[in-house]
């Protein structure tokens, strides 16, 4: 873990990370792609340690609310010292300026912020984003050994339904003959059944792999799944799109579980979703102060 002092946090559409890099381990990460550019050690975290600063000064000088996205490429809840809070000191600016949150996150570290969670959904708009990838728990541990388990991330979800916090899940990657399966799709739709999530994200039942992710991607399958990296070359060469052959079953299901659930499915929906600064619920909280 290391320090940098950057010149912006916000992104043009609201979005913001708070480091770079991760330490979850991840087989599949599409964040160690050579494309970002990342000057680096992977695993050697690059905290971003003016980041509140910046974001207050942001916060501050913005003309109308809007919803702040965090967590796209990296993780705000990476195990990182309990002392170093850039996350929650983010969160209470956000409920601070009265904005809304929309936090991705695979770890239940996130529940050490849910009193802040709750503030900012009382007062504008919280919605807080969990992947689910492999049911099966084993599975779980080597395609993603550094974070909380699918059982631990489905009492997450649990926690934030019963404290009337949306929810949306993303239901990706699923990795060819890994856990492109019914039993694992229906496993992770009936958690998401169960936990009421608003949505699901699911761009098709596959992954992307590109150079940096690749090579990581298929050094893990000859670790830990001897033949299966031939397998993937032979049939997907260098793609950038690999999909599933169990696609077109599987989609079916997700498709049909969701509709006879009343979940909310394709991702331009749920995106605008994610966006949408609930103006009257801020108003109305304001006007409860008075």
């Amino acid at each position: 873990m290391h320090f940098k002092e950057v010149k912006g946090i916000l992104s043009a559409k609201n979005g913001m990370n708070l480091s770079r890099g991760c330490i979850h381990g991840c087989i599949y990460c599409d964040a160690r792609s050579k494309c970002y550019n990342m000057e680096h050690n992977f695993e050697d975290v690059e905290i971003k340690i003016n980041a509140p600063l910046l974001l207050e000064q942001r916060l501050k000088s913005k003309q109308k609310k809007c919803m702040i996205g965090t967590g796209a490429m990296s993780d705000p809840y990476i195990p990182l010292p309990e002392s170093l809070q850039n996350t929650r000191t983010c969160l209470e600016l956000i409920e601070k300026y009265g904005f809304g949150l929309a936090i991705q996150t695979k770890s239940n570290l996130i529940l050490r912020d849910l009193d802040l969670l709750i503030k900012i959904n009382n007062n504008a708009k919280c919605i807080v984003e969990i992947t689910l990838t492999t049911f099966d728990e084993r599975l779980c541990k080597i395609v993603e050994p550094g974070v909380s388990t699918t059982k631990e991330r489905f009492e997450v979800l649990k926690i934030m339904r019963d404290n009337n916090i949306e929810t949306i899940v993303w239901l990706c990657p699923i990795l060819p003959f890994i856990n492109d399966t019914k039993e694992n799709v229906r496993g992770l739709l009936d958690y998401c059944i169960e936990a009421k999530v608003y949505g699901i994200i699911c761009f098709e039942m596959g992954l992307t792999l590109r150079e940096g992710d690749r090579e990581y991607f298929y050094e893990n399958l000859d670790k830990h799944f001897p033949g299966l990296k031939e397998k993937y070359q032979k049939k997907y060469g260098n793609n950038y799109i690999i999909t599933s052959d169990n696609n077109k079953e599987l989609m079916r299901i997700f498709n049909n579980t969701c509709d006879e659930n009343n979940i909310v499915y394709g991702p331009e929906k749920l995106f605008d979703r994610m966006r949408l600064f609930e103006f009257e619920k801020s108003k109305k909280a304001q006007l409860e102060l008075f």
